[in-house]
């Protein structure tokens, strides 16, 4: 099978760009939507109540120990399935697999990430929170204005390579009729058995979009830790 660097460049890249709206639609909310249900989760995980810490566990132990093929399988298939017609015709928005997608990607971002909050909670130095409590604050005016913004600083770089796999993992939306990049490069690819020109070009897109999302990410991260790297440069 011959590979066609013109037809890849005039064609097939094209097409995959109209297509990255929707890669990054996916990434966006899938991310913003995870990361805020891991707050939760991270705090029921800490907890030394067992209706709260073993709820939390179990939901990390099925998100991170199953494929997430298989959940967003599951999410399509089955929560699909089991909506009524009249609800269907009530929401037609549902017949769309992006939202099911989305919904998939969400909770594996919060299995993933409240694991790794966690553990950044647990990293907080215990002299900043006795510190915050000496001024008279209660356990939640500390938990959201001391433990949680220091763990989140701690945990970024964790959380940016969180960031980069769940760009990667979007592509999985194409298993349920979600045109992304690769459900473009797989239509292409179908429609004209070319194998090599639509996917070494979805591969290009994928390069250059993680490319672009750690630069962000490098950019936010230097961004919230500029007193740690003034003091760095200080000591230097």
């Amino acid at each position: 099978m011959i590979f066609d660097i013109p037809y890849m460049v005039t064609i097939v890249l094209p097409a995959l760009l109209y297509a990255v709206p929707t890669s990054l639609l996916l990434l966006a909310s899938s991310a913003i939507i995870g990361n805020i249900l891991a707050v939760p989760v991270a705090a029921a995980r800490l907890s030394r109540n067992p209706l709260l810490w073993m709820p939390a566990y179990v939901f990390i132990l099925l998100m991170r120990g199953t494929p997430l093929l298989v959940q967003i399988y599951l999410v399509y298939y089955g929560l699909g399935q089991a909506l009524t017609p009249e609800i269907m015709r009530e929401f037609p928005f549902l017949r769309d697999g992006i939202w099911y997608a989305i919904f998939a990607l969400s909770i594996n971002t919060a299995g993933y990430s409240g694991e790794i909050l966690r553990g950044a909670i647990l990293a907080v130095p215990h002299g900043e929170i006795e510190a915050a409590r000496a001024f008279g604050m209660s356990r939640w005016v500390v938990f959201h204005r001391v433990t949680l913004p220091r763990a989140i600083r701690i945990c970024l770089p964790a959380m940016s390579s969180e960031m980069i796999l769940l760009l990667k993992a979007t592509a999985l939306a194409s298993t349920v009729t979600v045109y992304e990049v690769l459900g473009v490069a797989q239509a292409i690819r179908i429609e004209t058995y070319r194998v090599y020109d639509t996917l070494i070009g979805a591969a290009i897109v994928y390069i250059a979009m993680v490319f672009l999302l750690t630069r962000v990410l490098n950019r936010i991260e230097r961004y919230l830790n500029k007193d740690r790297q003034a003091m760095s440069a200080q000591a230097a």
